[in-house]
């Protein structure tokens, strides 16, 4: 009797060990999706994945691998680097279709561009990055284009600076990045970058011209929750050349549409 309650005992560590590897197999392998959706580089390789996650090679192999059967991850055979699948698209738009800052924006961004002639669109924030999540095109042979989805780093162009500048501590992302020059106008000095975003929060809107992507020029206006976190940013943005005619009349209808973005959010201004 004593004999079979030990093999008992014995199986049920058994058990629980075998438990606890799949929970720390599981753990990583959404380490490494994670991974994929922080990283500003459309691609990875197994070393750079290993070292970033302090993970073995042989490990990063049997997760991607895994990955990849599900179609979360895809491999490029020609740079033998990988990136996110297509399965990650169909989980992407389930969220976005229910991220209610989108829905409550998509009159706001129809009245932006209907104002302005010029493309309007929406980011959200995800870490040190922010990310488009929607967009009303202009109604113009050229105009302004950007890609949903795609990841944006908080220092350059004015929707990311609208994130940034109502930030906790902006210095500290700037202690844990490098202010990489996207395009010509990319702000990298740090004291010139705290002093733009010091005048964002004084004017309520950020502006940019070329400084990550030449030729483009927008302005953008945090959108705050009830709890007066930047719940998302919105923009209006076009060919510089275009814009900087009328430089006064984007921020005017900006800040007066993310105003009422953000009482609809809950937010009381001043409260």
């Amino acid at each position: 009797m004593a004999r079979a309650q030990v093999l008992l005992a014995n199986a049920g560590n058994g058990d629980e060990t075998a438990g606890s590897q799949s929970i720390t197999a599981v753990e990583r392998a959404l380490d490494v999706l994670l991974l994929f959706g922080r990283t500003l580089s459309p691609s990875l390789g197994v070393t750079e994945i290993a070292a970033e996650l302090d993970i073995p090679k042989a490990a990063v192999h049997r997760i991607l691998t895994g990955l990849r059967t599900r179609d979360l991850i895809a491999f490029d055979p020609a740079s033998r680097r990988y990136l996110l699948g297509p399965a990650v698209v169909g989980l992407g738009t389930a969220y976005l279709t229910k991220l209610d800052v989108r829905s409550l924006a998509a009159q706001e961004m129809a009245w932006l561009s209907m104002q302005t002639g010029e493309t309007a669109t929406l980011s959200i924030r995800n870490g040190d990055v922010r990310l488009y999540v929607a967009q009303v095109l202009a109604d113009r042979e050229i105009r302004r284009e950007v890609t949903i989805g795609s990841s944006h780093p908080l220092h350059a162009g004015a929707s990311s600076k609208a994130f940034l500048a109502f930030d906790e501590d902006p210095a500290a992302y700037v202690r844990r990045h490098e202010l990489e020059r996207l395009a010509d106008n990319t702000i990298t000095d740090v004291s010139k970058l705290m002093h733009d975003l010091s005048m964002v929060r004084k004017r309520g809107y950020a502006s940019s011209t070329g400084e990550r992507q030449v030729g483009a020029a927008s302005v953008a206006a945090p959108v705050f929750d009830h709890s007066g976190r930047v719940a998302a940013v919105v923009s209006v943005s076009g060919p510089a050349e275009r814009m900087q005619r009328r430089p006064a009349a984007y921020p005017r209808a900006l800040v007066a549409s993310a105003g009422r973005l953000s009482a609809r959010m809950g937010y009381a201004a001043g409260a």
